[in-house]
C-alpha cells in the first residue's frame, strides 16, 4: 500500500458536500454488498485504509482514476460508485453548462479536471467533458467493462492502447476501442475531450 497516491487534490477542487456524500454511500453499500472488510478492499485498490474509511464517510472524494480502481477491485462498473448528474425533466436528463459534477483525474497536484455529464444510476453510458491544461496530468492507465470512444474537441491528444495503439489525435479525431484494455492519455500541449464509455 502505498500512500503516495493518495488524492491530495480535494483539497484544491471545490466538490459539492452532496456528491461527496453521494459517492461515499455507494461505496459503502457496495463493499458491505461484497461482503468485503475495508482493509480487503484498500489492499486490492492500491489506497490506505484511512482514505478509504474518509471517502464512506463523505469526508473525501476520490480522482476518476482511484474511483476506477475501487470499482475494479468491487467488480464492479465505475458508474456504480459515480454520483447522479443533472436535473431529470419528463424522462430526460439535463446538463447546463455550468453544471455536472467536477472530479479530479489522478492523485497529482497540477491533475486536469473533469465533469461528469453522464454517470451514475441507471445510466449504461458514461460521458465525462476532459479539460487539460499544457502539461496536466492525466494520471496511469485506465480500463473498465464496456466500449469506449474518445473524440478530441480541441488541442491534441496522444492516446496509448497497450498492445494495439498509438494514436496522435486533433480536433474532430476519434478513436474507439475495448475499454478493458489499459490506456493512457497524454495531452502536452493541451486538450478539451469528450469520452464516451457503454456498460452493459
Amino acid at each position: 500500500m502505498t500512500d503516495d497516491r493518495e488524492p491530495r487534490v480535494s483539497a484544491t477542487l471545490q466538490i459539492d458536500d452532496d456528491v461527496t456524500a453521494a459517492v461515499g454511500r455507494a461505496l459503502a453499500a457496495a463493499r458491505a454488498d461484497a461482503g468485503m472488510s475495508m482493509r480487503e478492499l484498500a489492499r486490492r485498490a492500491e489506497v490506505s485504509q484511512p482514505f478509504l474509511s474518509q471517502v464512506e464517510r463523505g469526508r473525501a472524494i476520490p480522482s476518476i482514476l482511484t474511483l476506477y480502481r475501487i470499482a475494479e477491485a468491487l467488480g464492479l462498473s465505475p458508474r456504480a460508485l459515480m454520483p447522479r448528474t443533472g436535473d431529470v425533466r419528463a424522462g430526460a436528463r439535463i446538463v447546463r453548462s455550468a453544471e455536472g459534477v467536477r472530479m479530479a483525474v489522478s492523485e497529482s497536484p497540477d491533475a486536469a479536471r473533469a465533469r461528469l455529464l453522464t454517470a451514475g444510476g441507471d445510466h449504461r453510458l458514461e460521458v465525462v467533458e476532459y479539460d487539460v491544461a499544457p502539461g496536466q496530468d492525466l494520471g496511469d492507465a485506465f480500463r473498465s467493462a464496456g466500449e469506449m470512444t474518445v473524440y478530441v474537441l480541441s488541442g491534441e491528444l496522444i492516446v496509448d492502447v497497450e498492445g494495439e495503439a498509438t494514436a496522435t489525435l486533433s480536433a474532430g479525431d476519434a478513436i474507439s476501442h475495448d475499454a478493458a484494455l489499459p490506456h493512457r492519455w497524454r495531452a502536452p500541449r493541451g486538450a478539451r475531450v469528450l469520452l464516451a464509455v457503454s456498460h452493459a
